[in-house]
């Protein structure tokens, strides 16, 4: 998915030109033409993941386009854009919540690397919320990716249950979220702040789970060789959430049953009933109704749990999501590996969107790990995820045959050993050496392609100016090369940017 850049300025040949550059690089660009219609633009939700702010505008200035941006909330980096470079425009912006600023006019480069950094910076900033929110118990149900109608249901649930102590038990298959779903619930009620306590069920000991649950006294049974206040007491004011409940054995279910009855546990060795204050979110991927038929599961508890049912879709019921999982994820490993992966090409979403998924949002967010680990492109590529594209990665670089030509005979004498790539021959068929202008006509031909017509690159490879180049350009009838397209539009903007 492109990152937009929104570009804020009253010159269109000023905003077209950065559009030229930004969309060589791969990004989406957004316009505003002042103060006001930037401001309108991000308050009706519109794509801006990068502002570029310039400072000189009529009407309302960037700098109270700045100001006006952070008070309502709006935590897009910002870019200053500014002709003069005094420090105190520079400092007065900073101060205001920009991120980095450029002096008119600025090298395409200097754009690209400063955008890229602002996207990392930010990426860094929502990775640490998410942390904080997390580590606090205040993850909300905004912070839930997706928009699909099961996920709206989902969200619009929760939050009616969250506001209330009823007891909830979330369903749905193995990695569609049900844990996160439980954080936002938590996070969401009066609760929110207070401890948030996860046990999976199903990964305890048989005969230890009593234990876990409800906390053990010194000296209870073999090995207690200290006090544990157990899970319930470490949830007291908060939330448990009770994660594969299903796999409870009976005799824990019975006692689980009487702590969400009467608000009191008894610890393993204890004397007195000790009063709990939690609330009860469970999950399970079972059929819980099922186990109950056939004697795995008690009724009275099930229908003691089961008082507000969420299901959780599965993955492959809201791919319309995938996108945004996709973006969260690269944002949040990105950070974690180091890496400045921007997205993925729209070539690559297309074999996520239409895989199946059975492993759900946790098979997801692994496939984008190792891809994000492996890639060493701005975007992943779909040989980056060759268990869902089926592509292959490339193979190595490495010196093939055909990449050296066979050593030419003439007169019956070996011509000397030249290296040759197969795109630029010096020699001949005969083996003589070509001219001067037919070996320069296919190197530079050669560079523009490998270059997209990026004419700057194109010249600083060739060791040549750029004027030079355009020279040779006309002079080797090579115009139609880079005529009309938008490489062609990105070195104007190069050349009149810069």
């Amino acid at each position: 998915m492109a990152k937009t850049v929104l570009v804020v300025d009253d010159d269109p040949t000023q905003r077209r030109l950065i559009q030229a550059v930004l969309e060589r690089d791969g990004f989406a660009v957004a316009h505003a033409e002042n103060g006001d219609q930037a401001i309108q633009h991000l308050a009706l939700g519109a794509p801006a993941d990068v502002v570029l702010l310039d400072m000189v505008m009529p009407g309302i200035s960037g700098q109270e386009t700045l100001v006006e941006m952070r008070a309502r909330g709006f935590n897009q980096p910002v870019i200053v854009v500014t002709a003069t470079g005094g420090i105190d425009t520079v400092v007065q912006a900073m101060q205001a919540g920009a991120m980095d600023f450029f002096i008119k006019p600025a090298a395409p480069e200097r754009i690209i690397v400063s955008i890229r950094n602002a996207l990392s910076m930010g990426a860094l900033k929502g990775e640490v919320d998410r942390l904080k929110k997390h580590a606090s118990g205040r993850t909300s149900f905004d912070d839930l990716i997706g928009g699909s109608p099961a996920m709206t249901m989902v969200k619009r649930l929760g939050e009616r249950a969250a506001k209330s102590s009823i007891p909830i038990l979330i369903t749905g298959e193995s990695g569609v979220g049900k844990e996160v779903i439980a954080r936002a619930v938590h996070g969401s009620s009066d609760r929110g702040g207070k401890p948030f306590v996860a046990v999976n069920c199903g990964a305890i000991p048989e005969n230890l789970v009593e234990s876990i649950l409800f906390g053990h006294e010194k000296g209870s049974f073999t090995g207690a060789t200290d006090k544990h206040l157990g899970k319930f007491l470490e949830a007291s004011g908060g939330t448990l959430f009770l994660d594969e409940v299903g796999e409870l054995p009976l005799d824990i279910q019975v006692k689980l049953l009487r702590a969400l009855q009467e608000g009191e546990i008894d610890a393993v060795g204890g004397k007195r009933p000790i009063k709990v204050d939690v609330r009860i979110v469970s999950a399970t991927n079972r059929d819980l109704s099922l186990a109950v038929k056939e004697g795995r599961f008690r009724e009275d508890l099930y229908y003691r749990l089961n008082v507000f049912p969420i299901e959780a879709p599965a993955l492959r019921e809201r791919k319309e999501d995938v996108p945004a999982l996709v973006d969260a994820f690269v944002k949040r490993f990105n950070v974690e590996e180091g890496k400045t992966v921007v997205g993925a090409t729209p070539e690559t979403m297309a074999y996520l969107s239409a895989f199946d998924w059975p492993g759900n949002v946790r098979q997801l967010e692994n496939a984008v790990y190792r891809a994000i680990v492996l890639a060493d492109a701005p975007y992943l590529q779909p040989h980056d995820f060759p268990a869902i594209s089926g592509v292959a990665p490339p193979p190595m670089a490495a010196e093939s045959p055909s990449s050296v030509m066979a050593q030419p005979v003439i007169s019956g004498h070996m011509m000397p050993d030249i290296p040759q790539s197969v795109p630029v021959r010096i020699l001949d068929e005969r083996g003589h050496l070509r001219t001067l202008d037919e070996i320069e006509h296919d190197l530079i031909q050669l560079a523009i392609e490998i270059y997209a017509g990026h004419m700057s690159e194109v010249a600083r490879r060739l060791g040549i100016g750029r004027s030079t180049l355009y020279r040779k350009v006309r002079e080797q009838g090579l115009d139609d090369v880079i005529k009309g397209g938008a490489d062609e539009t990105a070195d104007e903007a190069d050349a009149q940017v810069a």
